[in-house]
């Protein structure tokens, strides 16, 4: 027997004229924590695709616990001990945890008979990694970090012996960051081999024994963490030397652009979401606004790009107050039009139409403008063209205009998005979580334009559940906990800990 849980050799996977992986050989050792790092694009959700018989290796090998493997579906992977965890879940909202959990996997005709064996099966899975999952739970009425827990349940209900996650954190609170770490540290003890698909280097360093770097669909460095630093894998994943540190000179802020008075949004059940908020952003200048996810920040975001009506207050706009304006059109389209962008939050769901190209996407939202269209025809060569722009200044991988959005890897989404909102050359920029599932070397790219346009004179309103980019980008710091701004801080004054505070809600 093999000291190695999966030996991948040679593995080869080409779609059209995309080469996602090129030679690729990786070895994971039984009863470890292996990080998969790389750029996004480097190949690494195929690679693990490949392993757990969504897609099927043009040349190369795999071996499972010693034994060579042919996996031509996920059926196989799972009756060979793989379970994988999707950066999107594959969950039934409308089922509760435990039919979830069976679903596909029912032990028999008798269907009682087989969830009261689960029942007994999901609780003791639950004792044994600390899930803290209620089985009788709707799963569309639990957070994502408890979705989560339900999908590598359902994977160790099936025998899971080797774990595969990819982007597992992309969209948690660094609270709900940390359990996940110990529930892998826990499967760890229990013998479990997980494999770690991510790009956030602290992370990789605090939680994996070992460490394989892929670039441009090659492995290009298999590492134990112990003999890396963060800089030496950032280097790795990009080729280059990158900086970690975001370089930003002092500014002084001209005239408000953003004035919010008393904004309140209460929603139908009579829960207030945002409770008297006061606040402004000045022209050249960056205002993060961090704060665990939940505490209003996505409904602040809503209500000023236009998407949510108020229940009270003013969004005073170059002195103007939004609000009273009358129109015709949907509140975001005038709100567009006067100059506001908007990042959102999730991409997937507000930001793209994953159906759609590229070229497609890279206009929604600014379908009206004359250099694009004319009498309501649009122009593809000047569709395809903005686009070829867009990828040659964003670095958007692939190059291709014409390729259908959804097939991008989420970083590459996240730029077209930025693209297209920073085209439009905003007064004001609402950017929601800026680097979710976004690589090192793409990070150090958003941050840099993001600096390069609050010193062209933008106003920018930054929320993000990572501190480390708030601490980084801003100049100033409101810190939102239940619906209200319970503190600012300056950002040269600020630290984690003061944050933290203000984040559980004590006030300044």
């Amino acid at each position: 027997m093999t000291d190695f849980a999966i030996e991948l050799a040679g593995i080869s996977k080409r779609f059209g004229a995309v080469q996602a992986n090129r030679d690729v050989t990786m070895h994971i050792a039984k009863g470890s924590i292996h990080g998969i790092i790389g750029e996004n694009g480097a190949g690494k959700s195929t690679l693990m695709s490949i392993l757990y018989g969504y897609y099927q290796a043009d040349e190369g090998s795999i071996r499972v616990h010693g034994r060579e493997a042919r996996i031509r579906n996920s059926q196989e992977a799972i009756r060979l001990g793989i379970g994988m965890v999707h950066q999107h879940f594959m969950l039934v909202d409308t089922f509760t945890v435990l039919e979830n959990i069976v679903l596909g996997a029912e032990g028999g005709l008798l269907l009682k008979q087989g969830l009261e064996q689960a029942r007994a099966h999901l609780l003791q899975l639950n004792r044994d990694y600390s899930l803290e999952v209620d089985p009788d739970a709707l799963v569309g009425e639990l957070g994502v970090g408890l979705q989560q827990r339900v999908e590598i349940l359902k994977a160790l209900y099936r025998g899971a012996d080797v774990l595969i996650l990819d982007e597992p954190t992309a969209v948690l609170t660094p609270q709900e960051a940390d359990h996940l770490f110990c529930i892998l540290r826990a499967l760890r003890e229990q013998g479990k081999t997980v494999i770690l698909i991510t790009h956030k280097l602290r992370e990789v360093m605090d939680i994996t024994d070992a460490v394989s770097v892929m670039r441009a669909g090659t492995v290009v460095g298999n590492v134990r963490t112990a003999d890396v630093d963060k800089e030496k894998l950032a280097d790795l994943m990009v080729g280059r030397k990158v900086s970690l540190k975001v370089d930003k000179a002092e500014r002084t802020p001209g005239a408000a652009v953003l004035e919010v008075r008393g904004l309140s949004l209460t929603d139908a059940r009579g829960v207030k979401l945002l409770d008297g908020l006061d606040f402004q952003v000045r022209a050249g200048e960056i205002v993060g606004i961090a704060g665990v996810s939940g505490n209003g920040q996505s409904e602040l975001l809503e209500v000023l790009a236009g998407m949510v009506e108020p229940t009270s207050g003013e969004i005073r706009y170059h002195g103007k107050d939004l609000l009273q304006e009358k129109s015709s059109q949907p509140r975001a389209a005038l709100y567009r039009q006067k100059g506001i962008a908007h990042v959102p939050e999730d991409r997937s769901r507000e930001g793209l139409v994953k159906s759609f190209p590229m070229f497609e996407n890279a206009i929604l939202g600014y379908h009206n403008d004359k250099t694009i269209s004319r009498r309501g025809l649009f122009s593809r060569q000047a569709l395809l063209a903005r686009t070829r722009d867009f990828i040659r200044q964003f670095d958007i991988r692939p190059d291709n205009a014409q390729l259908r959005v959804g097939l991008l890897s989420g970083g590459n989404q996240q730029k077209v998005v930025l693209a297209r909102e920073i085209h439009a050359n905003p007064d004001l920029l609402l950017i929601g979580q800026p680097t979710r599932g976004v690589d090192i070397g793409a990070i150090e790219f958003i941050h840099r334009r993001l600096v390069e346009l609050r010193d062209a004179g933008k106003a920018i309103l930054l929320v993000s559940v990572e501190l480390e980019e708030i601490l980084a980008l801003s100049d100033r710091i409101l810190v939102m906990a239940g619906g209200q701004i319970s503190g600012e801080v300056a950002a040269k004054e600020a630290d984690t800990v003061s944050l933290g505070l203000l984040m559980g809600g004590h006030k300044q």
